[in-house]
């Protein structure tokens, strides 16, 4: 039996945040991984995926200014933008995530983690010995999520992608079939479309749904001038896989698509039907309850997708830091400042989640919609304003086409939501995080001028239309 005050199940971003938060506050930290070091977000998800859109963003850019769009000859090289997704994704080989454990003194145990008691976490490696690590202070759960496959007839024997494969694929299929509407449907039929793929968007509760309505709006019609079959309302029925390897699907009205490949993005499921809850008295494959210190019980945590707060991996991370510092604090003796916004409270998780979309275009957005602040109970004023008006978005391309919308709290006058939508919008939404974060009142952001001519005065436009 090996013993460590701290024993982390999952190496992903967030279990390897929570470990080094750990040992950086003095304790001892053990780390258990039964697949890559890095996780999800290092080789079948964040990066990765976002290396097979670049391509087509940078290219996309390009054809949109005058002087560069002449200098376009050619069209994206797939193999050129695999072998970039390849070196993104680390060949998937975890060897450099391995170095970094060490170097910063956390032990890796490979195997398959499950809980055996109370802080016993009982460690099965491939080749069936057994290794049994105790937690004196903490066991952390943060092994993330998978995807989740419905229960449609034929789709499971059928073999369909899910966004792992569909990331990892080698080759890009003449046709692809997606089941979904979300972020990953979405980012995927941008990818493929532009990778040459013919892409049939099976959206049944519509596309990007969960954001302001304008935002599926506009991705769809993207979407759609890119040869996309965008069918919102579509619902598979039965799938089957043929005998030369194509995908049939049928669709509940009655209707067939032919694919060569089927992606279903649907949404995901926690990775906790193995993980030995039920000797504590959990539910194997539910998610994870916990409170604001993302805490199970007074000795289990769980951070990341696998307790559902949001299944985003930089808010994962940051669940990560205060978990880290709230299991220090309390094996030390020290006061655990669990307050909204406090030091070991994942407040954020609440009130001001960011989130990218790397579509065309862009989505960046970050707080409340305006139907979740309403439902809420907060007295809102919404602002609109056409994101392309400004003199920066001029500039940056023709034919800009975007849209800007602002949540406001009357009541509080401060900004609880922002949306942006446009090309290379990502990179503003930083600012309108910190607004909602920071709750800066209304009065103050007057006074935190957008530089000109830049697409951030769209600050300023938001505000003028809002008033003083």
């Amino acid at each position: 039996m090996t013993t460590y005050d701290v024993v982390v199940i999952g190496a992903g971003p967030v279990g390897e945040n929570v470990a080094d938060r750990v040992v950086q506050g003095g304790l001892t930290a053990a780390i258990v991984e039964r697949e890559l070091v890095g996780g999800e977000c290092s080789y079948w998800a964040c990066m990765p995926t976002k290396a097979l859109l670049r391509s087509g963003a940078a290219l996309r850019a390009a054809r949109q200014v005058p002087g560069a769009r002449e200098a376009v000859t050619g069209e994206l090289d797939v193999a050129a933008v695999l072998r970039r997704r390849d070196e993104f994704a680390s060949n998937w080989n975890d060897e450099g995530q391995v170095s970094w454990l060490d170097s910063v003194g956390i032990p890796l145990h490979r195997g398959h983690g499950r809980i055996a008691g109370d802080r016993v976490v009982e460690v099965t490696a491939a080749d069936g010995t057994t290794t049994t690590l105790t937690a004196r202070h903490a066991v952390v759960v943060a092994t993330g999520s998978g995807a989740l496959v419905p229960d449609i007839e034929g789709l499971r024997d059928a073999k369909p992608w899910t966004s792992r494969e569909t990331v990892a694929a080698k080759e890009v299929p003449a046709r692809l079939a997606i089941i979904g509407g979300g972020v990953v449907a979405s980012e995927m039929a941008t990818a493929f479309s532009e990778l040459g793929s013919s892409v049939t968007m099976l959206a049944r509760d519509g596309v990007l749904h969960l954001n302001e309505p304008f935002v599926g709006e506009l991705v769809a019609s993207s979407l759609r001038e890119k040869g996309v079959s965008v069918r919102v309302g579509a619902e598979a029925a039965s799938v089957k896989r043929n005998d030369d390897g194509t995908v049939a699907i049928t669709l509940t009205y009655g209707e067939h698509v032919e694919a060569d490949e089927l992606l279903v993005a649907i949404g995901r499921t926690p990775n906790t039907q193995d993980l030995g809850l039920e000797t504590i008295g959990l539910t194997p494959g539910a998610w994870l309850t916990v409170d604001d210190t993302l805490r199970v019980n007074d000795w289990l945590y769980a951070a990341g997708d696998v307790n559902r707060r949001v299944l985003l991996t930089h808010q994962g991370k940051y669940q990560a830091r205060a978990v880290g510092d709230a299991i220090v604090a309390r094996a030390k003796g020290e006061p655990v400042d669990d307050a909204p916004w406090g030091r070991h409270a994942a407040t954020a998780d609440e009130r001001a989640v960011p989130q990218v979309v790397f579509t065309d275009p862009e989505i960046a957005a970050v707080g409340l919609t305006a139907a979740k602040a309403e439902a809420a109970g907060l007295r809102i004023r919404v602002v609109d304003y056409d994101l392309a008006a400004t003199a920066g978005s001029s500039l940056h391309a023709e034919g800009y086409r975007g849209h800007a919308r602002m949540v406001v709290d009357e009541d509080r006058k401060v900004v609880v939501g922002v949306t942006l939508v446009g090309p290379d919008v990502a990179e503003m939404l930083h600012a309108a995080t910190i607004a909602v974060a920071g709750e800066v009142p209304i009065d103050r952001l007057w006074h935190a001028v957008p530089a000109f001519p830049t697409v951030s005065e769209v600050w300023l436009r938001l505000l003028e239309a809002y008033g003083r």
